[in-house]
């Protein structure tokens, strides 16, 4: 039996949420980026609901920050990491219960641009600590580049998954099929480019995430000089024309920072047990879209908290979590 990626509204037994801890990925922001990460640790150990955090952290130094800013009760861990982006390194859990499964992917500091020791086997590591054996997939791969919806439906971006950068040598064809027999898909929706700037090469998390069964949230352009609006009407074409209910949520819109576009998105929220987490930017829209946010998810808290130094790294709350579902 193929074992399928549950969505990420499904019970969490716990949460890995990466910690800065190099001072030379993080200059001059590392303990501003510190404590936006530790307020997302503590919001949803806040919420409760049985989802255990886990903030984890690179050295005995970085652990020790952590625990400073920790709320009691969250789990403080030390394991060597390149960098925070569990989303992409940590392990994919697929199926629930005695069947439950990790998944550890081939990572190369997406596409070449940032490899660091620690990062290629950080997976494996995390899965043990909770005494899952981690079944090694032979191809290049990261958790930010796809979104379930648990019925075997996948969204993810042809700027990604398809990049030369990845897997040259894998066809479309054969990355489907991975996809398929890895993770338990039986659909892909293939939207086209993610956001400007963004250098991951297009993670779909930062552009459309499931928030129901066959029901995706897509950004709506913020004015008319919004840097990403041609990439979200395409995705809302593409979506729509395989049959998958689109919900419009509000676009942060153009923002710059150091005189460059950066790509800030309210799409990076992470769901919790609880809560629901929502980046924020200090944008016009930031109130609306946690508000938005939080129609779609009824029975759990919205929170909307400041990401702009973590963005500074290059990702936001989704990005640096991973979730290790019941």
């Amino acid at each position: 039996m193929t074992l399928k990626m549950p969505p990420e509204w499904a019970p969490h037994e716990r949460v890995w949420i990466g910690f800065p801890s190099h001072e030379v990925e993080w200059p001059g922001v590392l303990d501003a980026a510190r404590a936006e990460v530790a307020a997302f640790a503590n919001a949803v150990h806040a919420g409760g609901a049985g989802e255990d955090v886990c903030l984890v952290a690179a050295d005995a130094v970085s652990a020790e920050a952590a625990r400073a800013l920790a709320a009691p009760g969250v789990i403080v861990e030390e394991h060597r990491f390149g960098d925070i982006w569990l989303r992409d390194t940590g392990p994919i859990i697929v199926g629930t219960g005695s069947a439950r499964e990790a998944r550890d992917f081939g990572f190369n500091g997406w596409g070449g641009k940032y490899e660091m020791p620690g990062d290629e086997d950080i997976g494996a590591r995390l899965a043990a600590t909770i005494g899952l054996k981690a079944t090694r997939c032979d191809w290049i791969f990261e958790g930010g580049a796809i979104d379930a919806d648990g019925t075997g439906l996948v969204v993810t971006t042809e700027q990604c998954v398809l990049n030369a950068n990845r897997n040259p040598d894998l066809s479309r064809d054969q990355i489907e099929a991975r996809l398929k027999a890895d993770l338990g898909f039986d659909r892909i929706l293939w939207l086209g480019d993610g956001l400007l700037n963004d250098h991951t090469d297009g993670h779909v998390d930062n552009l459309a995430r499931f928030v129901g069964e066959n029901r995706l949230a897509l950004p709506m352009p913020e004015g008319e000089d919004d840097p990403n609006a041609a990439i979200y009407a395409d995705a809302k074409a593409r979506a729509e024309a395989m049959g998958v209910e689109v919900v419009a949520l509000p676009s942060p819109g153009r923002v710059v920072r150091g005189g460059e576009v950066i790509p800030a998105s309210y799409m990076n929220f992470y769901i919790g047990n609880a809560t629901v987490v929502v980046p924020v930017y200090g944008a016009p829209n930031d109130d609306a879209a946690v508000a938005a946010i939080q129609a779609l998810f009824p029975g759990r808290k919205a929170v909307g908290l400041r990401a702009d130094h973590i963005l500074v790294g290059g990702g936001s709350f989704h990005c640096i979590s991973q979730q290790l579902p019941y």
